[in-house]
């Protein structure tokens, strides 16, 4: 089975070429769908993220308020790679089982979507990387979109590696301007050239 790793900047069209993969016919898995049933109300996880950073992180019903989270950790660095290591190991052991039941199910090829796959040195794990790119202009503006402030955007920006490190690294490059259409056309290429025939 070709396993294929899908990155690229935040904001930057990861999940609309993930949609892009499923329309192909391809089963897809998202490390950020991931992280949130990770961190659901009850798991181990969430558990350890409370006792690392606090009860306010967490609010009366048990769920984590991201917000929050995101304040904190995205504010400093320490305190992000502290969460980092509470999740990054679960998530890994989350998608490779879901990778596993594809390959049991006789699946050519499936997609796996990780904001930072190259910072977290999973390539190795794929048949081929794939990086989701724009340009900073457009990057700005569906990040503002999102409600985000000019801070916000900056700290999230900053916790990845620049845009122009993962495309040195990806094997793929996918320029999400254009419309869907435009990534979906560049997918089909892709995957005809590592083998699978959408």
């Amino acid at each position: 089975m070709k396993l294929l790793g899908l990155t690229g900047g935040i904001g930057m069209g990861k999940s609309a070429a993930a949609d892009c993969l499923r329309q192909l016919g391809l089963p897809v898995t998202d490390t950020d769908t991931l992280a949130r049933e990770l961190v659901a109300p009850g798991q181990s996880a969430l558990r350890e993220i409370q006792r690392a950073f606090g009860d306010g992180v967490v609010d009366d019903a048990g769920v984590l308020r991201r917000e929050e989270l995101a304040r904190i950790v995205f504010a400093d660095d320490n305190r992000r790679r502290e969460l980092e290591a509470i999740l990054h190991p679960r998530i890994r052991a989350a998608w490779l089982a879901e990778a596993a039941r594809w390959r049991e199910r006789g699946c050519l090829a499936g997609g796996v979507v990780i904001p930072l796959l190259f910072e977290t040195d999973a390539a190795w794990q794929f048949s081929a990387t794939i990086c989701v790119a724009c340009t900073a202009a457009s990057q700005q503006a569906r990040l503002r979109a999102r409600g985000w402030s000019e801070e916000q955007i900056t700290q999230r920006i900053r916790a990845q590696w620049p845009i122009e490190r993962k495309i040195a690294a990806a094997r793929y490059v996918i320029w999400a301007e254009g419309g869907l259409a435009n990534t979906a056309g560049q997918l089909a290429r892709i995957l005809r050239g590592v083998g699978v025939v959408p």
